[in-house]
């Protein structure tokens, strides 16, 4: 499905490209000097404007969607998502002070991550006490740090230049991948894949951890060690994400829930499932994004509209089947 939907995304556009000649191009990119069966205005088409966000789109969907199903499983609680440890929010300051200061390109990119980064260690620092951390101060602490870059950001937003820099701040905190390239394609590589393997190789962790943190570590699970790897895995996958596409929500919440009434609550199937029903979601949003109206769309605004109702029937269903314990 993934695969179809993607052939599917590099076909649909302003200007419209047929599927023979989207495989022509390929084609001709994994053979070089075979016959050409399209036109350059096509090639041009796909090769430079629609593969990187589509490309863009898949990873971010597949990042966030895995990032939340492991820290709902960590935290046992079905509203976590990644914004949680106060990533989101200090990435999209970062973003923020870069556009507010001129700054563009890798170095705006550079800015939104270190401040995504940072953030863990505002929140880690906050959260340990006796060198001891407890999931409820982790999420205080979250939410501290989350609030903080939250007011951060409006007053930035209040010093920004009415005509020129508060619409550039405004949208691209709303999220859009339509400027993404391939540069921007790599650095997100970098902080999902590897990031997503440590979360799937510590698939069986997270099933001791989702029994509560007395069984856990009755079964001798190193709690400390599991909890800030996939906390920090999930951070990197935050900050990669906000830092080339701006704030994206709603996906980390939604998605492992879907992925959960497919395959279970076994992580070992949830993590994978989840991934890949997140990059094929994302990438169907980007598809209305960009075709729905004559003006690009920002992401986080559809996946709002389409994650607030989705989330509303999961949590009715949830109820009425006995709530999380029902998992």
């Amino acid at each position: 499905m993934l695969v179809a939907a993607m052939l599917y995304s590099v076909t649909i556009g302003r200007y419209d490209v047929s599927l023979h000649e989207v495989v022509s191009i390929l084609w001709s990119n994994l053979v070089p000097g075979s016959d050409a069966q399209h036109s350059q205005i096509a090639q041009t088409v796909v090769e430079k404007v629609r593969l990187p966000r589509i490309l863009a789109a898949v990873l971010i969907g597949f990042g966030l969607a895995i990032s939340g199903a492991a820290l709902q499983g960590l935290f046992r609680n079905p509203l976590v998502d990644p914004g949680i440890i106060g990533v989101t929010a200090g990435a999209g300051f970062g973003g923020t002070l870069a556009i507010l200061l001129g700054v563009s390109g890798y170095g705006l990119l550079a800015i939104a991550f270190g401040f995504g980064i940072a953030s863990v260690v505002v929140v880690k620092f906050l959260a340990t006490v006796g060198g001891r951390t407890s999931l409820l101060m982790l999420v205080l602490a979250g939410v501290v740090v989350s609030a903080f870059f939250a007011a951060a950001i409006s007053i930035a937003k209040l010093l920004a230049d009415p005509f020129q820099k508060l619409p550039a701040i405004t949208y691209w905190l709303m999220g859009s991948i339509a400027s993404n390239n391939y540069g921007d394609v790599l650095l997100l590589a970098v902080a999902v894949a590897p990031s997503a393997l440590v979360i799937y190789l510590l698939r069986y962790q997270i099933n001791i951890m989702s029994l509560g943190e007395e069984r856990a570590r009755a079964l001798g699970t190193p709690i400390a060690t599991v909890r800030w790897t996939i906390l920090l895995a999930s951070a990197f996958i935050s900050a990669g994400v906000v830092a080339t596409s701006g704030i994206i929500g709603w996906v980390g919440l939604v998605m492992p829930h879907v992925a959960r009434t497919f395959v279970g609550a076994d992580h070992r199937r949830v993590l994978p499932a989840t991934g890949l029903i997140g990059a094929i979601y994302l990438l169907l949003v980007d598809d209305i994004a960009r075709t729905a109206t004559t003006a690009e769309i920002p992401l986080g605004i559809i996946t709002a509209l389409i994650g607030v109702p989705v989330f509303a029937l999961i949590l009715r269903r949830l109820h009425s089947h006995g709530g999380w314990r029902g998992d």
